[in-house]
């Protein structure tokens, strides 16, 4: 395998020698984008400045790391310690963006860092530098790819990993020196105060991307929160918005969707169609949304694996069923309500979709997936039952947005896919073909299958949802809820008292292939809120069942749960817990999905005085459970913790055995900026 000289080139050696740590931390400059924030263990620093980009996180504890991700090819660097003692991190001054070449000069971009580690020793147990997948594989499976093995080579108080990508261009790099302490055989070694300082210049060469930021991201009327504005601006750029970081440097269709819907009133319009044209020019030729992409060296090892290619050719992943019924009402959104949107719809479906190489009008491809929709809708509108529902692709235990593995409880026909985003997505199809936007795009045949949309749509809207009700009768929902409280170690007399004096009703999180229900409660009524025009006696069911104190219903005064298993048997509960990706846990912007649903049912004039008076009261406190938690409102999800008589929250991935890591930024938790309380002003 070709490999980077291990010298580290003349103009990056200057840079990183020069500076000792008082230095470093008195005269550096900040970077145009630069902030940090520490959650549990992780300690995190974001910078971005012209071409560099790099989210740099810090991990204390045993299992100490370092590692660098860049939006950049979607690749990462890092390395894993192993230390006797819980260790902690510290970092001096602000990581700098650094612009270098290597032995053949081709550039490359990353940041140089000081940090200080407390520990008495750290042995180095393993250095990856590939795309930021490989690295969240190994953080996980403790495995990589043979090709992508690299050596360090040592100096005397250096260690220096580096090799070109797997095709042979511009690679990867990370430098680790010793400042304070010293390199020894078995590692590093701390000085007689215990502390190892380090400085770290970690390095790709992947291609950059293009900011967006400034005028061409946010309107005026964003909410003043920094913190959301900075995780934003990290993860926006002209090709794509990336789902999060560090673990999701790149296009996430359901997420860009999601997150464009619900910051539309505070995004430019720039923004808006960045996001949309990154899902249009992904679409399968069937029409389907891409859930991901592999890009960069991850390409490379999909194609190896394929064909023997080295080809970096990005590969998209179609398996997700949401999303294919996520963009039209989103386009819908923009298009047809949003006066932007309006203004420059026509010239937006006109230019082409953004894809590489040949590629298409937008408005051409957004009819393919349109089209692909109502295909889907056929069935069950012919025959209406379990059976023509819209179920996970087959082999796949995964396919909307409660996507790990035990995320549906085992059920292969979730509820929010079947009940909202299909009978969502006829009837934005059928908006958008009476607009007559999509004209220069239909022929005859397009034009048929567009026309039988709000049809289907009634049909969908009469009869999914009833395949998903759960009735539990007064006596089994108190023995449930007792139970399950002292099962979780939470105290259950709030949640007995909420219960009403009937049945406790809900909609299943999803279907058996059987058609059983799972009787899971959860907050996917937050997409009928924000995307349908419910009955008032649905909205009443779906604000009592969730407006109740966990485990009765969702809200523990620290957030709003994506799941509460109390009401599902034992085996199911067991695949819920606090430390389960999708079990009862707390995500961000399923909390501001709520919010903006309750905010637009409460615009309606055809509400009777009760049901208005229930969304309002939960409206009250979804916004304090919020608040309360609003130091962790740009993280991906969080757990939470009962002490002295109350909900503490915990930050995800900070306890050994939770079942993966959150992101310190999501792109969906920045909806915020345009989710704003009743009565904030803009």
């Amino acid at each position: 395998m070709p490999r980077l000289s291990h010298l580290l080139s003349s103009s990056i050696l200057a840079l990183t020698l020069a500076w000792a740590p008082a230095a470093f931390a008195d005269t550096a400059a900040k970077p145009a984008l630069s902030y940090s924030l520490t959650e549990g263990r992780n300690l995190n620093a974001f910078v971005r400045e012209g071409e560099v980009a790099a989210h740099l996180l810090l991990r204390s504890g045993k299992d100490a790391r370092i590692l660098v991700a860049f939006p950049a090819g979607n690749s990462s660097v890092g390395l894993w310690l192993d230390t006797a003692d819980t260790a902690s991190w510290t970092l001096t001054g602000t990581p700098q963006p650094v612009t270098t070449t290597d032995a053949q000069g081709r550039p490359l971009r990353g940041v140089v860092f000081e940090a200080a580690l407390k520990a008495d020793s750290a042995v180095p147990r393993q250095g990856v530098l590939s795309s930021t997948r490989v690295l969240r594989d190994y953080e996980t499976l403790r495995t990589m790819p043979a090709q992508v093995q690299v050596q360090p080579t040592r100096t005397t108080d250096t260690l220096d990993w580096s090799r070109d990508r797997l095709d042979g261009k511009a690679g990867y790099r990370l430098t680790v020196t010793v400042t304070h302490g010293r390199l020894t055989d078995g590692g590093f070694k701390a000085g007689a105060d215990g502390i190892i300082g380090l400085r770290v210049t970690a390095l790709t060469g992947e291609a950059p991307l293009t900011p967006l930021a400034g005028d061409h991201l946010l309107t005026a009327g964003a909410a003043d929160q920094p913190a959301s504005r900075d995780a934003l601006t990290f993860l926006s750029y002209q090709e794509k918005l990336l789902a999060g970081s560090w673990r999701f440097h790149t296009y996430f269709g359901r997420d860009t969707l999601m997150s464009v819907m619900l910051l539309m009133p505070a995004l430019q319009p720039d923004a808006v169609q960045a996001g949309l044209r990154s899902v249009l020019a992904r679409l399968s030729p069937a029409g389907e949304v891409a859930h991901e992409e592999d890009v960069g060296e991850f390409a490379i090892l999909d194609h190896l694996k394929a064909n023997g290619s080295t080809s970096d050719a990005p590969v998209y992943d179609y398996k997700m069923v949401d999303s294919d019924f996520l963009l039209a009402p989103v386009a819908r959104a923009w298009l047809l309500d949003d006066a932007l949107g309006r203004a420059a719809a026509a010239e937006f479906l006109a230019a082409p979709d953004g894809r590489h190489g040949e590629s298409e009008a937008a408005g051409a491809a957004l009819v393919r997936n349109l089209r692909q929709v109502v295909a889907q809708a056929v069935p069950f509108a012919a025959t209406s039952g379990t059976a023509t529902l819209v179920r996970l692709k087959h082999g796949q235990q995964v396919g909307e947005w409660r996507d790990s593995n035990t995320g549906l409880g085992g059920g292969v026909y979730p509820y929010d896919v079947n009940a909202i985003l299909v009978p969502a997505a006829l009837e934005a199809a059928d908006a958008l073909l009476k607009a007559k936007l999509l004209d220069p795009w239909l022929d005859a045949a397009a034009r048929a299958d567009l026309a039988k949309a709000a049809d289907l749509a009634k049909v969908w809207r009469a009869k999914a949802p009833a395949l998903f009700d759960v009735t539990v009768a007064p006596a089994q929902a108190r023995r449930d809820v007792a139970a399950y409280a002292a099962k979780a170690g939470v105290p259950a007399d709030a949640a007995l008292a909420a219960l009403p004096k009937g049945p406790v009703r809900f909609h299943a999180l999803s279907l058996n292939a059987d058609g059983t229900p799972v009787p899971v409660l959860h907050s996917d009524e937050g997409f009928e809120m924000l995307f349908g025009h419910p009955s008032p006696r649905a909205l009443d069911a779906a604000v009592e069942a969730a407006d109740r104190p966990f485990p009765a219903g969702l809200m523990t005064g620290i957030g709003m749960l994506v799941a509460n298993p109390a009401y599902a048997p034992a085996p199911v509960q067991d695949l819920f817990p606090r430390t389960a990706y999708h079990g009862t846990v707390v995500w961000s912007w399923q909390q501001a999905l709520t919010a903006a649903g309750l905010a637009r049912q409460l615009t309606r004039t055809d509400l009777p005085a009760t049901t208005r008076t229930k969304l309002t009261r939960m409206q009250t406190a979804l916004w304090r459970d919020i608040e309360a938690a609003k130091g962790v409102q740009n993280s991906e999800l969080w757990s939470w913790d009962y002490h002295d008589g109350h909900y503490v929250v915990a930050p995800y991935g900070a306890a050994g055995n939770d079942a993966d890591e959150s992101n310190a930024a999501q792109l969906w938790s920045t909806v915020f900026l345009a989710v704003q309380p009743p009565g904030a002003g803009r």
